[in-house]
Protein backbone atom coordinates (compact mmCIF):
# COMPACT_ATOMS: atom_id res chain seq x y z
CA UNK A 1 0.00 0.00 0.00
CA UNK A 2 2.29 2.73 -1.35
CA UNK A 3 1.80 6.35 -1.82
CA UNK A 4 3.03 9.68 -2.63
CA UNK A 5 4.97 11.20 0.20
CA UNK A 6 4.29 14.84 1.14
CA UNK A 7 4.74 17.56 3.70
CA UNK A 8 1.41 16.89 5.53
CA UNK A 9 2.04 13.46 5.85
CA UNK A 10 3.19 13.96 9.20
CA UNK A 11 0.13 14.81 10.86
CA UNK A 12 -2.97 12.35 10.73
CA UNK A 13 -6.40 13.44 10.75
CA UNK A 14 -6.54 14.68 14.00
CA UNK A 15 -3.85 16.94 13.22
CA UNK A 16 -1.13 14.59 15.73
CA UNK A 17 1.88 13.84 14.87
CA UNK A 18 2.51 10.20 13.76
CA UNK A 19 4.93 8.21 15.42
CA UNK A 20 7.75 7.26 12.85
CA UNK A 21 11.11 5.70 14.50
CA UNK A 22 14.18 5.52 12.10
CA UNK A 23 15.65 2.27 11.75
CA UNK A 24 18.04 2.84 8.81
CA UNK A 25 18.68 5.25 6.52
CA UNK A 26 20.31 5.26 3.09
CA UNK A 27 22.34 8.55 3.18
CA UNK A 28 24.56 7.84 0.11
CA UNK A 29 21.29 7.27 -2.11
CA UNK A 30 20.63 10.84 -2.37
CA UNK A 31 23.80 12.08 -3.33
CA UNK A 32 24.26 8.87 -5.55
CA UNK A 33 20.88 9.92 -7.41
CA UNK A 34 18.67 12.52 -8.38
CA UNK A 35 15.30 11.47 -6.71
CA UNK A 36 12.16 12.20 -8.43
CA UNK A 37 9.80 10.76 -6.47
CA UNK A 38 9.57 9.12 -3.41
CA UNK A 39 7.23 6.11 -1.95
CA UNK A 40 6.12 5.12 1.28
CA UNK A 41 5.17 1.21 1.09
CA UNK A 42 4.60 -1.88 3.99
CA UNK A 43 7.03 -4.59 3.82
CA UNK A 44 6.54 -8.67 4.51
CA UNK A 45 8.77 -9.77 7.56
CA UNK A 46 8.71 -12.54 9.67
CA UNK A 47 8.89 -12.18 13.65
CA UNK A 48 12.48 -12.54 13.99
CA UNK A 49 12.78 -9.91 11.12
CA UNK A 50 10.73 -7.46 13.08
CA UNK A 51 12.41 -8.29 16.76
CA UNK A 52 15.87 -7.86 15.26
CA UNK A 53 14.46 -4.62 13.83
CA UNK A 54 13.25 -3.22 16.73
CA UNK A 55 16.70 -3.22 18.55
CA UNK A 56 18.01 -1.00 15.29
CA UNK A 57 19.82 -3.68 13.22
CA UNK A 58 19.66 -3.42 9.59
CA UNK A 59 22.20 -2.56 7.05
CA UNK A 60 20.47 -0.53 3.53
CA UNK A 61 23.71 0.39 2.15
CA UNK A 62 23.50 -0.73 -2.16
CA UNK A 63 19.84 -1.61 -1.48
CA UNK A 64 17.47 -1.15 -4.49
CA UNK A 65 13.66 -2.29 -5.07
CA UNK A 66 12.88 -4.51 -8.29
CA UNK A 67 9.26 -5.13 -10.11
CA UNK A 68 9.48 -8.98 -10.92
CA UNK A 69 5.70 -10.81 -12.13
CA UNK A 70 3.71 -8.03 -11.36
CA UNK A 71 5.18 -7.74 -7.68
CA UNK A 72 7.98 -5.46 -6.12
CA UNK A 73 10.86 -7.21 -4.18
CA UNK A 74 13.66 -5.27 -1.94
CA UNK A 75 17.16 -7.23 -2.74
CA UNK A 76 20.15 -5.79 -0.71
CA UNK A 77 19.23 -5.59 3.05
CA UNK A 78 20.47 -7.50 5.63
CA UNK A 79 18.69 -8.01 8.84
CA UNK A 80 20.82 -10.03 11.18
CA UNK A 81 19.10 -13.28 12.50
CA UNK A 82 17.59 -11.84 16.53
CA UNK A 83 19.88 -13.38 18.88
CA UNK A 84 17.21 -15.47 21.08
CA UNK A 85 16.04 -16.77 17.84
CA UNK A 86 17.38 -20.31 16.91
CA UNK A 87 15.88 -23.37 14.27
CA UNK A 88 12.46 -22.53 13.22
CA UNK A 89 12.43 -18.99 14.25
CA UNK A 90 15.62 -17.81 12.40
CA UNK A 91 15.05 -15.86 9.22
CA UNK A 92 17.93 -15.65 6.22
CA UNK A 93 19.35 -12.03 6.95
CA UNK A 94 19.98 -11.79 2.88
CA UNK A 95 16.49 -12.90 0.87
CA UNK A 96 14.60 -10.68 -1.19
CA UNK A 97 11.50 -9.37 0.52
CA UNK A 98 8.07 -8.45 -0.92
CA UNK A 99 7.08 -4.93 -0.90
CA UNK A 100 3.31 -4.13 -0.38
CA UNK A 101 1.97 -1.78 -3.20
CA UNK A 102 -1.33 -1.29 -5.15
CA UNK A 103 -1.65 -2.94 -8.34
CA UNK A 104 -2.21 0.50 -10.13
CA UNK A 105 1.26 1.82 -8.60
CA UNK A 106 2.77 -0.89 -9.33
CA UNK A 107 2.04 -0.92 -12.85
CA UNK A 108 2.66 2.68 -13.11
CA UNK A 109 6.01 2.44 -11.25
CA UNK A 110 7.08 -0.73 -13.91
CA UNK A 111 6.27 1.64 -17.00
CA UNK A 112 8.32 4.20 -15.64
CA UNK A 113 10.79 3.07 -15.07
CA UNK A 114 10.98 1.08 -18.03
CA UNK A 115 10.54 3.75 -20.55
CA UNK A 116 12.76 6.61 -18.75
CA UNK A 117 15.85 3.82 -17.21
CA UNK A 118 14.89 5.10 -13.95
CA UNK A 119 16.35 3.01 -9.91
CA UNK A 120 14.56 2.17 -7.32
CA UNK A 121 16.22 2.96 -4.43
CA UNK A 122 15.93 2.18 -0.73
CA UNK A 123 15.76 5.55 1.37
CA UNK A 124 14.91 4.60 4.81
CA UNK A 125 13.17 2.06 6.88
CA UNK A 126 11.70 2.82 10.08
CA UNK A 127 8.37 2.27 12.28
CA UNK A 128 5.20 3.96 11.74
CA UNK A 129 2.38 3.32 14.01
CA UNK A 130 4.01 0.04 15.19
CA UNK A 131 4.55 -1.23 11.24
CA UNK A 132 7.45 -1.25 9.47
CA UNK A 133 7.84 1.22 6.64
CA UNK A 134 10.02 1.43 3.71
CA UNK A 135 10.52 4.53 1.77
CA UNK A 136 11.30 4.33 -1.88
CA UNK A 137 13.26 6.67 -4.18
CA UNK A 138 12.37 6.50 -7.92
CA UNK A 139 15.91 8.23 -9.27
CA UNK A 140 18.58 9.08 -12.02
CA UNK A 141 21.69 8.16 -11.46
CA UNK A 142 24.17 10.65 -11.50
CA UNK A 143 27.70 11.09 -13.01
CA UNK A 144 31.16 12.10 -11.46
CA UNK A 145 30.59 15.68 -12.52
CA UNK A 146 26.88 15.76 -11.32
CA UNK A 147 27.87 14.95 -7.89
CA UNK A 148 30.28 17.88 -7.88
CA UNK A 149 27.74 20.27 -9.09
CA UNK A 150 25.68 19.38 -6.64
CA UNK A 151 28.12 19.63 -3.96
CA UNK A 152 28.80 22.95 -5.11
CA UNK A 153 25.56 24.24 -5.13
CA UNK A 154 24.69 22.92 -1.63
CA UNK A 155 27.66 24.40 -0.06
CA UNK A 156 26.91 27.93 -2.01
CA UNK A 157 23.59 28.06 -0.14
CA UNK A 158 25.34 27.27 3.14
CA UNK A 159 27.35 29.87 2.81
CA UNK A 160 24.45 32.41 1.35
CA UNK A 161 22.68 31.65 4.77
CA UNK A 162 25.90 32.06 6.62
CA UNK A 163 26.04 35.67 4.78
CA UNK A 164 21.86 36.28 6.00
CA UNK A 165 22.64 35.46 9.37
CA UNK A 166 25.89 37.01 10.28
CA UNK A 167 24.28 40.52 8.29
CA UNK A 168 21.24 40.23 10.28
CA UNK A 169 23.32 40.33 13.36
CA UNK A 170 25.50 43.18 12.11
CA UNK A 171 29.16 41.33 12.09
CA UNK A 172 29.93 42.65 8.77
Amino acid sequence: MARMVTSSDRKNLNGRDQARKLIASNRRARRDYDIIETYETGIVLSGSEVKSLREGHAQVADSYARVMNGQVWLDGVHIPPYQNAHGIGAHDPDRERKLLMHRREIDKLSHTIAIEHLALILLSMYFKDGRVKVELGLGRGRKKGDKRQAMAERDSKREMARAMVHKAKGRD
